[in-house]
């Protein structure tokens, strides 16, 4: 049933566990992940289509990602006052606009034309849904909270991109655009009738908590660190992944075929290990993100030494995607823990924009390392950003532990 008055930010332990609503906010972050990432998935077709080279097709998840940097905060400071419900509903409805420009787009500069229009809204879409949950739920269920919202990320890497890629190759990449119009034009429709509507407001005046479930006090310097982590590690990511589908195509000598049922097993893998984050590891992300970039290190360690021995590179694939399933959970989770309550919309929008630096960022260096050492080059590239932004984490921990003990 829709909830027709604000939810209270200063109470939300007195309400049940607000499932529906935070699956909305999942229907949300499916549709617009689908639309932020189907590219890669459809990257050689697209490429044949707009008579462009792949790393220029690579590059729309560049110039959609650099649009939110760009443009991120600005947005979110001029709409700051305006209801959260409005906005989600709002921007899911720009995204709609901008699948169908891209589906009927005759040329390659009007197709980035129209992702830099859904560039526009997709930062605000983030910084709001980024800290939406935190309205709904304590502050010791934001993990279980933030799990379920981001399954709708996970969600899309198991059937939004496997079956646009799938649609793209059996209709054409239009067809899959056009798609992708209609269903987000539905979604916004749901998410209007049964997401809560919150007094984000409200968050200004609430209390602060000392220390968090995730043994770190509310601090803006924290915020700032874990921004620069998450861009780190998204540029890592997106290095390679933007890049994926001729990888295993060509470089793993797997065929075109087999691009869209390994996107949907990666997919599972992820939603997997999105729920050992919400079952084990929500209320411990520290612990969670130093298990996660291992276990990352090493299945890019395996794909990159052995892409043609399927019985290594396809479990391998497996494990990265179970790896990066609880990552943006756990990045997150640990954002809201430590942002404190005044500035959470604020820390959510910086949080997108680095998150959107590492995703541009890591196109574009995945262009680059395309056209100037191969696709043999790119994961040994993300392997060596994995490290930095492993002992990045570790480091700044242990400087953290030190800091807290001294304070004790």
């Amino acid at each position: 049933m829709t909830t027709t008055a604000p939810v209270p930010v200063s109470a939300p332990a007195a309400r049940p566990f607000p499932y529906l609503g935070l699956c909305m906010l999942a229907v949300a972050i499916f549709l617009n992940v689908t639309i932020e990432m189907i590219p890669t998935g459809l990257l050689p077709l697209m490429s044949a289509d707009l008579g462009v080279s792949e790393s220029l097709v690579g590059l729309l998840v560049t110039v959609f990602a650099f649009t939110v940097v760009v443009t991120s905060t600005p947005l979110v400071a001029l709409t700051r006052r305006l209801p959260r419900h409005a906005l989600v509903v709002g921007v899911l409805a720009v995204f709609a606009a901008s699948s169908l420009l891209t589906a009927v787009a005759p040329t390659y500069e009007l197709v980035v034309a129209s992702r830099v229009f859904g560039g526009l809204a997709h930062g605000v879409f983030w910084a709001v849904v980024g800290a939406y949950s935190s309205y709904l739920v304590p502050k010791d269920q934001l993990g279980r909270a933030v799990a379920i919202t981001l399954g709708g990320g996970s969600l899309a890497f198991v059937l939004g991109v496997p079956l646009g890629t799938a649609l793209g190759q059996l209709l054409g990449w239009r067809a899959t655009f056009g798609a992708l119009a209609g269903l987000v034009a539905l979604g916004a429709l749901l998410v209007w009738r049964f997401l809560p509507r919150v007094d984000h407001l409200a968050a200004a005046d609430a209390p602060e908590v000392a220390a968090s479930t995730a043994g770190r006090r509310p601090s803006i310097g924290g915020v700032v660190l874990l921004c620069i982590i998450t861009g780190v590690i998204m540029v890592g990511q997106y290095t390679f992944y933007t890049y994926i589908a001729p990888f295993l195509s060509r470089e793993a000598g797997l065929g075109d075929a087999a691009v869209s049922p390994l996107l949907f097993a990666y997919g599972i893998a992820g939603a997997v290990g999105l729920a050992v984050v919400g079952a084990y590891l929500g209320r411990r992300p520290r612990v969670g993100l130093v298990v996660s970039l291992g276990a990352t290190i090493l299945a890019i360690t395996l794909l990159g030494a052995f892409p043609h021995v399927p019985v290594v590179a396809i479990p391998a694939f497996a494990l990265w995607g179970l790896a990066l399933g609880g990552l943006p959970a756990l990045l997150q989770t640990r954002m809201l823990h430590i942002a404190p309550a005044r500035i959470r919309d604020t820390a959510s929008a910086f949080f997108t924009t680095a998150f959107n630096i590492g995703i541009g960022g890591g196109a574009l260096v995945g262009a680059i390392v395309l056209e100037t050492l191969g696709l043999r080059a790119i994961p040994f590239v993300y392997l060596t950003i994995l490290v930095i932004a492993l002992a990045v984490v570790l480091v700044s921990d242990a400087l953290a532990s030190r800091a807290q003990a001294r304070t004790a």
